[in-house]
């Protein structure tokens, strides 16, 4: 989704000088996704306390053990042996998924991670050594296993860009950027959940329709597994509830910006959006069957141990473990 012509490095006002606006998906592909100046391709700080944002795998070791538990029954449910990571972070949630199998299982089970950020790819390596595969797609990977095996991700669906729309009297307008906010008549809408909703004039939501596509692009080529889709969101009956300018933020050194403040600083901040749990069920049909849907909360509880008790961020009521969902899908016969 990259302009046609992509931005030039040393311009000051990067990434607009080729272009009078930019819709506002391909202004967040390219703030996180260029492959010289984009956040992920070069401003990571690292993930944690010190980083600019912090994961459930860095707060607690149930979410491994977890995962691990999911894995051993969902490879032998659907008889795999290819377990595939989707973007894989650091690596520390992945070598928590091997250490959690049984030994009989992990020595059956060869572990593929799927990542295109050079500078995450070279820590995953750092953590993993030998033990995990990599590859620049879910294609690459899938055809080494075969078109068999089970699926998992970890906060990977909300670094796919979104396009953001307002809703008005008379329809829905999209955001542009130039880069002051310009709002704009729609043309052509995504097939989303959230745009056949109800909502208040004023009422800002997000769609993820690169996920959508991301997902048509590889569906039909799986063959059989299961696939688990952790990440922060709702349902999108729940997910713009007190929230008008909708989910979108910034995060810099632990610092949530909001509003206009997430539009600077293109490529030296994370940009992300709640993930619209409804659309994700939608946009799968007719490959996919829901299996589960339940809290990262009720997800981890089970794993918890008095030595290794669960972070209370991801206990209490309204914290992480109730902010983010855990979806696991099978795969119909095709």
């Amino acid at each position: 989704m990259l302009p046609v012509k992509p931005p030039t490095m040393n311009s000051p006002t990067w990434p607009w000088n080729n272009q009078e606006k930019l819709r506002f998906d391909r202004f967040m592909d390219l703030a996180l996704h260029h492959p010289e100046r984009g956040y992920y391709a070069r401003r990571i700080r690292g993930v944690g306390r010190s980083g600019d944002f912090t994961t459930t795998p860095m707060l607690t070791p149930a979410l491994g053990k977890a995962v691990a538990a999911w894995a051993g029954e969902a490879l032998e449910a659907t008889d795999c042996d290819h377990l595939i990571e989707l973007g894989p972070g650091e690596g520390h949630l992945a070598r928590a998924v091997l250490d959690g199998m049984g030994w009989w299982r992990r020595l059956r089970t060869t572990i593929h991670l799927v990542e295109t950020s050079a500078p995450l790819r070279a820590k995953q390596q750092a953590v993993l050594g030998k033990r995990a595969r990599w590859h620049d797609s879910i294609t690459a990977a899938l055809a080494a296993c075969g078109g068999r095996a089970c699926i998992y991700s970890n906060e990977f669906v909300d670094a796919f860009p979104v396009r953001r729309f307002r809703r008005e009297l008379d329809g829905w307008r999209e955001l542009y950027l130039t880069p002051a906010e310009q709002w704009e008549v729609a043309g052509d809408l995504p097939d989303s959940t959230v745009l056949q909703s109800s909502f208040a004039p004023g009422q800002i939501v997000e769609v993820s329709q690169a996920y959508e596509i991301w997902l048509r692009s590889w569906l039909p080529w799986w063959q059989s597994g299961r696939i688990l889709t952790i990440d922060y969101g709702a349902g999108v009956d729940d997910l713009y509830q007190r929230r008008p300018r909708g989910s979108l933020r910034a995060y810099f050194m632990q610092q949530r910006l909001e509003g206009p403040e997430a539009y600077q600083n293109p490529g030296r901040q994370d940009l992300t959006a709640d993930v619209n749990f409804t659309d994700l069920q939608y946009w799968c049909t007719p490959w996919l069957e829901t299996t589960s849907l339940q809290t990262q909360r009720d997800f981890l509880l089970p794993h918890a141990t008095p030595s290794q008790p669960i972070d209370n961020q991801l206990t209490i009521p309204g914290g992480a473990g109730t902010a983010f969902l855990v979806l696991d899908q099978r795969r119909l016969a095709p």
